[in-house]
């Protein structure tokens, strides 16, 4: 597998994944992840841990070395409560990838290029695989927005986009920014709405859902406005939605 990928991997072993084995249809998805602990050595001790009930398929270090602590055909426990598009529970059809960085929590850091290097590399073989859409390839945050914030905003989505290797949009920074502090009308608030909700985005309904959408609207700029997340809505956030529906 190692030679296919064209980098090293290396088998580690971890028991935290469910039975039985799942068809390879059943993979729809390939789910970004920090670690967000301090050392790689304890990231990966956690991730093998029987007690911590925490997995994933792939880990990737800061040197870029992989290693593979679950069989891609059993479901590992990196998702929690999820859900993209009609989708629920989403380690039942993805594939889970966590990189080593400290994370929010523990001084967030730009994550290394030879991990990024690796982790296309990765993308790509998986993609290829198990027939993943680029469109499916997502991070933690869009799937549990209140919950998670990570891979976070320094997580370099665009870099991925140059090789259609995840949802990006294509409009130029100097045109849109200036519609940056430009509020939006009650219809174009739910225009916008609407534009993450068909992104694949889960809008949840009830008393709750003001806080909800804070939560949606900063995993959307956690990853498409990464320079300002502030949870509030303006022009230039309607106009990246309905560009990044069009791609």
């Amino acid at each position: 597998m190692s030679s296919k990928i064209g980098i090293k991997l290396t088998s580690e072993y971890s028991i935290n994944f469910s039975l039985p084995k799942r068809e390879k249809k059943r993979i729809k998805f390939i789910i970004i992840h920090y670690t967000g602990m301090k050392s790689e050595s304890s990231s990966i001790k956690r991730l093998c841990d029987p007690k911590s009930k925490v997995s994933s398929h792939y880990y990737i270090k800061k040197n870029g070395s992989i290693l593979n602590l679950v069989p891609d055909l059993y479901e590992a426990w990196h998702a929690g409560e999820s859900k993209w598009k009609t989708y629920k529970s989403l380690n039942k059809y993805s594939i889970g990838i966590e990189l080593t960085n400290p994370g929010h929590q523990h001084g967030y850091s730009n994550f290394s290029l030879k991990q990024i290097s690796s982790l296309k590399k990765l993308i790509k073989y998986l993609s290829k695989k198990y027939k993943i859409s680029y469109k499916s390839i997502l991070g933690h945050s869009d799937i549990s927005p209140n919950r998670k914030k990570d891979p976070g905003e320094k997580f370099p989505w665009k870099n991925l986009a140059k090789d259609k290797l995840c949802l990006w949009y294509n409009l130029k920074l100097k045109r849109i920014r200036k519609f940056r502090k430009l509020k939006l009308s009650l219809k174009e608030k739910r225009e916008f709405l609407n534009n993450i909700q068909e992104i694949g985005y889960s809008m949840s309904k009830g008393k709750d859902l003001k806080k909800n959408i804070d939560y949606i609207v900063k995993a959307f700029q956690r990853r498409y406005r990464q320079d300002l997340i502030n949870g509030k809505l303006d022009k230039e956030c309607l106009l990246i939605s309905k560009n990044v529906i069009n791609q």
